[in-house]
């Protein structure tokens, strides 16, 4: 099997930290360095190998459908996945998304520049034999707050709530999935990605990927800002 599976990109949610800017627009098309957000995603993907995306989106998702349509232009095929009359969560959204997915898939932020060998990740996951597999990052709280225990090469702890001092790791904001890890949880109701990770973790069923190139985000203002200067001098050749 090859580590090209399709990429699941969650983008539904109502990024308060970046209002009024995404008051109307979504994240995704938010400018950075003179281009949609998505723009910079995609050619990200392409120039990993991975051409089939479909986007969980929500709040003025349509906006992304009329500007990108079927990814033809760009060399990938985009499908669409809306949450509906509510917003599902991030699980919630994958789930419903699962259809389009296929067996195997990776997961992505809709807010996360992530510059890193995607396919070594999906190979790591294959190897793996688990349900689940996250990248992390050793952060010491450089960027965010630290919620994984990775030690060993593997994820002891996954949290958002407990904090022991083994925690000097980040979610990185890729994973990989088996259509399987989301067997037991509810339809169409409101399920947070953190929590299904966290019962993988606990199952043993939750591998651990160590990243490290630090990522880039941009969920909040000062985020925007220091990729948008990044991109910039990257395109001027600095």
């Amino acid at each position: 099997m090859s580590p090209a599976f399709p990429v699941a990109i969650l983008a539904g949610g109502l990024a308060t930290r970046l209002r009024p800017v995404t008051e109307k627009i979504p994240k995704l098309l938010v400018e950075v360095a003179g281009e949609p957000f998505f723009s910079h995603q995609l050619r990200l993907l392409k120039k990993a190998g991975l051409t089939r995306v479909v986007l969980c989106v929500g709040h003025l998702g349509e906006q992304i459908v009329a500007q990108y349509g079927d990814g033809a232009k760009w060399g990938v095929h985009l499908d669409y996945s809306f949450d509906g009359p509510r917003l599902l969560g991030t699980g919630g959204a994958l789930i419903r998304a699962l259809p389009r997915l296929g067996d195997v898939f990776y997961v992505l932020y809709g807010d996360s520049y992530l510059p890193i060998d995607y396919q070594a990740v999906g190979r790591a996951f294959l190897a793996a034999g688990r349900l689940g597999l996250m990248t992390v990052f050793e952060n010491r709280e450089a960027y965010d707050s630290s919620n994984v225990w990775f030690e060993d090469g593997r994820i002891r702890l996954y949290s958002k709530r407990e904090k022991p001092p083994q925690m000097r790791h980040i979610d990185y904001g890729l994973g990989v999935f088996r259509a399987a890890a989301f067997a037991d949880c509810p339809r169409d109701a409101v399920v947070d990605l953190a929590g299904v990770q966290s019962d993988l973790c606990r199952r043993g069923e939750l591998a651990g990927y160590e990243i490290k190139e630090r990522f880039y985000e941009i969920g909040s203002p000062a985020g925007l800002n220091e990729l948008d200067q990044l991109l910039r001098k990257r395109s001027a050749g600095v």
